[in-house]
């Protein structure tokens, strides 16, 4: 149990650990080579000094009765902190479409087509690859159960944020190293999403892959900052929400941070309108039970389009400012995690470290072997330019994706930044923290590894057989 004072503390102490994560990521030239976030740092810190690391070594070394067998942090505080990030992911995801312009379909699907099909075939493929190995290596050798073939898609596509999410939905499900080692695999993913597309990039230019040429990362001024915001707006709008807020008398991030409230509550409703149908139908004939371990996070995302749609209908869309959500959601997503990087069992990573090596390598292999291979073959121009915003978001989060694209292509000729931005309309209300994200892992305890296997490759199969002829009708249509 906890006070609200304790809750206090907890985000004061976050606030001091990210100061100190920049501090030490600026100072540390393989951090900041890296662009690891400076919430991965600290959160990494906070593990190191909370029971699971420093609480451990004081137990062995010094005494089991010593005050640090539970590490600097107290345990109010360590509690406030684990159960934070499955709330604050649903802030994350409902900022996701608040403030963004919603083109016409027709232009979406013509210019986010290429890049939806090679999107959805890298995270299938992670499924079938998951699921291939839990068949094969995971349960039989390892004793883990089937849902740990949902990790690489979890981790891999979903980032931290969503690993975190899913913390509740593992420990349901009875697998609750699934949280540790998907937050795991999350920090492996970025790592060597920014390494693999760093070298991939530069391979691709040494072998006249790449056509746009490009100044070095450290010409451009690229930082950690720059990498999560790509909005403009025009000038009518930013004049029109000025107008509102002097008419409203109130402050513009509490304006906004009440449409994420809406958002959220959106979702909210929805998820509940989905567990009473299921009751009411499939859930009462056969006794299926899925909707229980769907998470907020994903329906809060649809809340977020909802609202965003409701605002253009009326005219209000100027109401929400984009820059302002980007904010918002990035605030809270460094409180996801550092969050849950502090609150890691290492122990259970300990017990699970051969499987955490093979799922680890098996999603990078994938991963890249899909961006040579699958891009230039979906894609029909600039394959490998746009290819590489999709492999750094399928390997870290969408933050990685972007930095890629800003190495390879700074000023942007290749379009790839439109194409991408489109394309997370066709991607994540499905995979990445979407829909099949969450309901993955009571599909394949309810139905078993095998089948669920079968579904994933049609539906992968789907997506390459669709993306190959689309993408000869695209270079045909130019032509």
């Amino acid at each position: 149990m906890f006070k609200l004072i304790d809750v206090f503390w907890a985000y004061i102490l976050i606030g001091v650990l990210l100061i100190v994560g920049r501090l030490i990521r600026q100072r540390v030239p393989i951090l900041k080579s890296l662009f690891i976030p400076s919430s991965v740092v600290a959160g990494v810190i906070a593990l190191l000094l909370g029971p699971s690391a420093l609480g451990e070594i004081v137990k062995i070394t010094v005494s089991p009765d010593s005050p640090l067998v539970n590490g600097i942090f107290p345990p109010a505080i360590e509690t406030v902190w684990k159960q934070s990030p499955s709330i604050f992911i649903n802030i994350v995801f409902a900022t996701l479409f608040l403030g963004q312009t919603i083109p016409g379909w027709r232009i979406i699907w013509q210019q986010a087509s290429p890049q939806a099909a090679f999107g959805q075939a890298l995270g299938w493929g992670q499924y079938v690859i998951g699921l291939l190995l839990a068949i094969a290596v995971l349960t039989p050798v390892f004793n883990l159960p089937p849902i740990a073939a949902s990790l690489i898609e979890i981790s891999f596509e979903g980032g931290h944020g969503t690993a975190a999410g899913m913390a509740e939905t593992f420990q349901k499900l009875g697998f609750e190293a699934g949280a540790d080692l998907s937050l795991t695999l999350a920090t492996i993913g970025l790592i060597s999403g920014i390494i693999s597309g760093t070298w991939l990039m530069n391979w691709g230019k040494r072998t006249g892959r790449i056509q746009i040429s490009r100044e070095t990362a450290p010409e451009l001024g690229i930082d950690e900052d720059s990498i999560h915001s790509n909005t403009q707006e025009n000038t009518g709008t930013i004049e029109a929400r000025k107008r509102l807020f002097r008419d409203l008398l109130i402050d513009p991030i509490s304006l906004n941070f009440g449409f994420v409230g809406l958002a959220i509550a959106f979702g909210w409703l929805i998820l509940q309108a989905l567990q009473l149908l299921e009751s009411l139908t499939w859930g009462r004939i056969d006794g299926l039970k899925l909707i229980p371990y769907v998470p907020l996070f994903p329906i809060a995302l649809i809340g977020g389009i909802l609202v965003q749609i409701m605002l253009i209908r009326i005219n209000r869309s100027y109401a929400v400012s984009r820059p302002l959500m980007e904010r918002i959601g990035g605030l809270a997503l460094d409180v996801t995690i550092i969050t849950a990087l502090a609150t890691i069992s290492l122990t259970a990573l300990g017990q699970n470290l051969l499987p955490l090596i093979i799922l680890a390598a098996a999603g990078i292999a994938w991963n890249v072997c899909a961006f040579i291979f699958l891009a230039p073959r979906l894609i029909p121009f600039y394959a490998y330019e746009r290819g590489l915003g999709d492999l750094g978001q399928s390997m870290g989060v969408t933050a990685t994706g972007i930095l890629l694209l800003r190495m390879v292509d700074p000023d942007n000729r290749s379009g790839a930044f439109e194409c991408f931005a489109y394309k997370q309309l066709l991607f994540e209300p499905i995979l990445g923290g979407g829909l099949f994200t969450a309901a993955a892992p009571p599909l394949i305890k309810e139905y078993g590894a095998v089948p669920i296997l079968f579904m994933t490759s049609a539906i992968l199969v789907f997506w390459l057989i669709f993306g190959i002829w689309n993408c000869q009708q695209l270079q045909k249509a130019v032509s």
